[in-house]
């Protein structure tokens, strides 16, 4: 029985990555066949500048930051979907995180 997957993709601080990427897999998150916990992480530089109204975890109001990152790819199945984005939004320590999903079609 074939079900529709998706593709999530998050940014997030190095220091944490290992946290998020823990509760994703306790959300469900990573299920491949025989396997799950499953994912791909490569790290990077954020860049961002928290405007007036933000409460930033990491930087101060108005100053440009720039952040080590560790970008966290994993597959969702669509029945753990609402439940995973919830994990990310809860554990997630950006008060913004930016969450990609993207719908995985099987060849």
């Amino acid at each position: 029985m074939n079900h529709k997957r998706y593709k999530l993709i998050v940014n997030v601080p190095v220091e944490s990555a290992d946290r998020l990427r823990a509760a994703l897999g306790k959300a469900g998150a990573g299920k491949i066949g025989n396997y799950d916990f499953t994912s791909f992480s490569t790290r990077g530089l954020g860049r961002f500048r928290p405007l007036k109204g933000a409460h930033p975890t990491i930087g101060t109001v108005g100053k440009l930051e720039e952040v080590e990152e560790e970008q966290i790819e994993t597959v969702v199945l669509e029945q753990d979907l609402s439940t995973v984005l919830t994990v990310v939004r809860t554990v997630h320590p950006y008060e913004e995180p930016v969450i990609e999903v993207i719908e995985l079609v099987d060849a």
